[in-house]
């Protein structure tokens, strides 16, 4: 199972940007799939996930600025951040879960994802 990343660069705060995750089409059908981040020195963590029967959980970080969504006919989900803060410097990973269990379970427990892509570099610095 492979997960193909995109998007991650240097903003300016306030700045937006529009991740971009590329898998099989049997994984997008029939997996949950989700966003996670992790920052120098710190552990990885969960940022909004997208379960297979369409619940949508985000982490209280990032609610009203980012929206997670998924495009079945090009395989790809995405993560459009909006308002980026320096806060949101890390690189994020797009994961998924084959079990397909729920995205509010999967959000706070990364270490239990099996497949994830080899991420792609936010920094938002003025």
């Amino acid at each position: 199972v492979q997960l193909v990343e995109s998007g991650g660069a240097l903003v300016q705060p306030g700045g937006s940007l529009r991740l971009s995750c590329v898998a099989s089409a049997y994984i997008i059908n029939t997996a949950s799939m989700g966003w996670f981040r992790q920052a120098p020195g710190k552990a990885r963590e969960g940022v909004a996930v997208f379960d297979n029967v369409g619940t949508i959980t985000y982490a209280d970080s990032v609610k009203g600025r980012f929206t997670i969504s998924k495009d079945n006919a090009k395989n790809t989900l995405y993560l459009q951040m909006n308002n980026l803060t320096p806060e949101d410097t890390a690189m994020y990973y797009c994961a998924a879960d084959k079990e397909a269990r729920a995205s509010w379970w999967l959000l706070v427990r990364p270490a239990q994802i099996g497949v994830w892509g080899q991420g792609t570099q936010v920094t938002v610095s003025s």
